[in-house]
């Protein structure tokens, strides 16, 4: 990963977990290892919900909570706020990306992100200048 901030997308932690796509899982791990990356507080719900409810092995609350209190809260940088809404609104409209989406868009702009790693929306694609970047590619 380059030097510039990224934020990861749900779906890059969700992969780190995936043994069933054994390829998304070694890049999903190699992302989470750097040192650059950032997330949003819409990305610890969105995988807490995942991680406990459609898993082949949900992880238990325990291990959830280590996972987010070690991993993800300390690269959490965006927290809800009626801005980001209006922002995510905007955003949506203007681009037509779905509404969570546009969240996830507006999270990393507002981190300071140059990088967006997910695999849900156009690859190499710029939007208020932060590049989506899927990493599977």
């Amino acid at each position: 990963m380059s030097a510039e901030r990224a934020f990861l997308d749900t779906n890059i932690v969700v992969y780190a977990f995936d043994e069933t796509a054994p390829e998304k899982r070694r890049r999903a791990q190699q992302l989470l290892r750097g040192s650059t990356w950032c997330c949003s507080w819409q990305v610890i719900q969105e995988f807490s919900h995942v991680a406990r409810h459609r898993f082949a092995t949900p992880l238990s609350p325990v291990d959830l909570g280590d996972y987010v209190d070690l991993v993800l809260w300390p690269r959490c940088r965006v927290l809800p706020s009626p801005n980001l809404l209006r922002t995510a609104l905007t955003l949506h409209e203007a681009t037509q990306c779905s509404f969570y989406d546009s969240l996830i868009v507006c999270g990393a702009i507002a981190s300071g992100a140059k990088l967006l790693y997910t695999e849900d929306l156009q690859h190499d694609r710029v939007i208020e200048g932060v590049r989506i970047v899927n990493p599977f590619r």
